[in-house]
């Protein structure tokens, strides 16, 4: 198929340079999108159908069968080989079962490894005689260690995820899942179908995939690539609102105050403060005569666009218009027949221009919010009756800025001047936007993400247990309010396919403390001697003890408790796959430098793994969406000393604890948290 594109003459069949500089990208990417991926197999199942389903086959020739792969494959003649998983005939593939076979006689799963098949298994979905079993190829596909990049779980589908993948591109979906329940897999593989079935749309209004930080966005980049998505873009939140350069840093009392919804309405009070009702009547010469436009008519226009919810630019750019069409009026009336050109003329008169300029001044987005944080007394107009001197004075600048480009902008007023350029001018909207771990927004945060949504579907993906900021939501109705997206439907995803149970059920500990509301996740996947709990005392580790146990006994100095962890990190890269070392953010510099004084190499969160370089070094704070075969925790105390209170503390923590596919090692010298113990 690749050669066959690449083959292609396009000289006769381009007009100008233009056309075939278009056809030649276009080609190009399709080449591109047509990449072999190394040990990747083109199919990795099969289903046989009871019944012909292809037109061109009768009724009575019986059943048909279909190879299901990530790509679709046809030979020579065009004929298909290998189904897309997203086409309807591959859908039974996922939801297919004994109690309702759709019409499917046989499922077989293919084994692969290093892209040689290896294995197959069979499940007679209608035989009556055949017993239910797990399927040792599923297990195997989930349990497959970790080295590189996030990959695609195109041969792993479940039914609940499939049900979410599928849904309809006209409506907006929120997921809460528990760790391992495989959401954000969920929302990558639904932007890929919704890109199938919905191409000519969204290749129109375009998609994008919004993340915590680079890291995550590295970790997850090469999933839609690899099932032939290239065109759909990645960003953080705060690169969405980089309209000025954060150097600065908030207090996380001003943080959650700048991020609070009522700043939405300070900010239009600001925008609109310069308004004002002309004093003067605006004349207007042209040629011998004057037309003259009395200040009632113009109070009269001014009045009409501010009850409007037109944006502040567009109705500063409708207002000379709508004066010039006064003075059309007056035209007519005095007997000439002035047109379209004549009013586009008398808009751009000095005298209608300076009216809008005293009446409906122009504002520079970046220099409003550098004003209103700066200016008690501009904040103290805009914020009457919203926000109390007291949350004022936590808002305000310490230091008053000079000017956009001096000035220390933080993360939260980047999102602030992101507001305010869009009270001036509207946010271009997408097709689709994924928000993968919503929990951490702020709600000015989420109405930045909403803005650019506004006329597109948005899938929400997060789990309120791992919220970590002093904003995070308390509840998705009120965040899918914020988003401006309040009928969408939430759905929650409880079994886990990635975290072992024994591991799950001891982060799960941590929940009445993190998130009442919220149910326990489950596992499908039993490990035993999965979880390993080591309390360092006396120069050396403990022996290991279960999750139900724990020692008391004093601590030990620096030094032996980074030999246990150098000796814990030794011990998970003796087994094959990927290892995470996860610290609090303050330990993370000291542990540096004793894996590189032990001789382990590692990487930063985000570096791409491979057999040379298996182990990662995770600040706590960057741990969230990230995944390792096995991990190693170092001192739970710290982690939750780091944060500014406990349940954030502990929401840091259980993000930690759930980080591992195949094994866990907790070491700690200070006791643990009461709810663990």
């Amino acid at each position: 198929m690749r050669e066959d594109v690449e083959s292609l003459d396009i000289r006769d069949v381009t007009g100008t340079w233009v056309t075939a500089l278009v056809l030649q990208n276009q080609i190009e990417a399709r080449i591109a999108a047509l990449a072999d991926l190394s040990h990747t197999p083109l199919f990795f199942g099969r289903l046989d159908y009871l019944h012909a389903i292809s037109e061109e086959l009768s009724e009575g020739s019986g059943g048909e069968s279909f190879y299901i792969g990530r790509r679709h494959v046809h030979d020579a003649d065009g004929d298909p080989m290998v189904i897309d998983w997203r086409a309807p005939v591959s859908q039974p593939f996922y939801r297919a079962s004994r109690t309702d076979p759709m019409d499917v006689d046989r499922r077989r799963r293919f084994g692969y490894t290093g892209g040689e098949l290896t294995a197959y298994e069979d499940e007679h979905l209608s035989d009556p005689a055949e017993t239910d079993s797990a399927s040792a190829l599923l297990a195997a596909e989930i349990e497959k260690p970790r080295v590189g990049p996030m990959r695609d779980i195109v041969a792993t589908i479940q039914p609940e995820q499939d049900e979410i993948v599928r849904s309809d591109i006209t409506g907006t979906i929120c997921v809460q899942g528990a760790p391992g329940t495989g959401k954000t897999a969920v929302g990558l593989h639904r932007v890929a179908y919704l890109l199938y079935a919905h191409r000519e749309r969204l290749a129109r209004t375009g998609t994008l995939v919004i993340g915590p930080n680079n890291a995550f966005l590295s970790y997850i980049e090469q999933v839609l690539p690899a099932l032939g998505e290239l065109e759909v873009a990645q960003a953080t939140v705060q690169q969405l609102v980089g309209h000025v350069e954060v150097r600065g840093e908030d207090d996380p009392e001003a943080a959650r105050l700048k991020g609070d919804a009522r700043m939405a309405e300070v900010l239009r009070r600001a925008v609109r403060s310069g308004i004002a009702l002309p004093t003067e009547p605006c004349v207007v010469v042209r040629g011998s005569r004057r037309w003259r436009v009395p200040v009632y008519e113009l109070v009269e226009i001014i009045e009409e666009l501010k009850g409007r919810e037109t944006r502040y630019g567009a109705a500063r750019d409708a207002l000379p218009q709508r004066i010039a069409h006064a003075v059309l009026l007056k035209m007519e009336q005095g007997g000439e027949a002035p047109d379209d050109r004549v009013q586009d003329a008398v808009a751009r008169n000095s005298a209608v221009k300076a009216v809008v300029k005293e009446c409906w001044p122009a504002v520079d987005p970046a220099k409003l919010v550098l004003r209103l944080l700066s200016e008690p007394e501009f904040l103290a107009a805009c914020a009457e009756g919203v926000l109390t001197p007291e949350e004022q004075r936590a808002v305000l600048w310490p230091k008053p800025g000079r000017s956009v480009k001096t000035a220390r902008w933080t993360a939260a007023d980047a999102v602030l001047v992101d507001e305010a350029t869009d009270l001036v001018q509207r946010t271009p909207s997408l097709g689709h936007v994924v928000l993968d771990e919503a929990q951490d927004l702020s709600p000015m945060q989420y109405r930045a993400v909403g803005r650019r949504c506004t006329t597109g579907s948005a899938t929400v993906l997060g789990d309120l247990a791992q919220g970590t900021t002093p904003w995070a939501t308390a509840s998705w109705p009120e965040a899918l309010r914020h988003l401006g997206k309040p009928q969408a439907h939430i759905e929650e995803l409880t079994k886990g396919f990635r975290v072992p149970e024994e591991v799950i059920a001891y982060a799960s500990r941590l929940l009445p403390a993190i998130a009442p509301g919220l149910a326990p996740a489950s596992s499908v996947r039993e490990a035993p001697g999965s979880l390993t709990i080591r309390r360092i005392a006396d120069g050396a580790a403990e022996g290991d003890t279960d999750a139900d146990t724990d020692t008391d006994g004093g601590t030990t100095g620096d030094a032996a408790g980074t030999e246990a962890v150098l000796a814990a990190c030794r011990e998970a890269l003796e087994h094959e796959g990927s290892t995470g070392l996860i610290a609090a953010d303050a330990r993370v510099p000291r542990l540096a430098e004793a894996l590189t004084a032990a001789g382990l190499p590692y990487l930063s969160p985000g570096d791409e793994t491979s057999a040379e370089a298996r182990l990662t070094l995770v600040p706590a704070s960057l741990a969230k969406g990230l995944e390792y075969d096995y991990v190693v925790l170092d001192e739970p105390a710290a982690v939750v000393a780091g944060e500014p209170d406990e349940r954030t503390g502990l929401r840091r923590l259980y993000v930690a604890l759930t980080r591992a596919v195949s094994g866990l090692t907790v070491l700690h010298r200070e006791p643990l948290p009461e709810q663990l113990r």
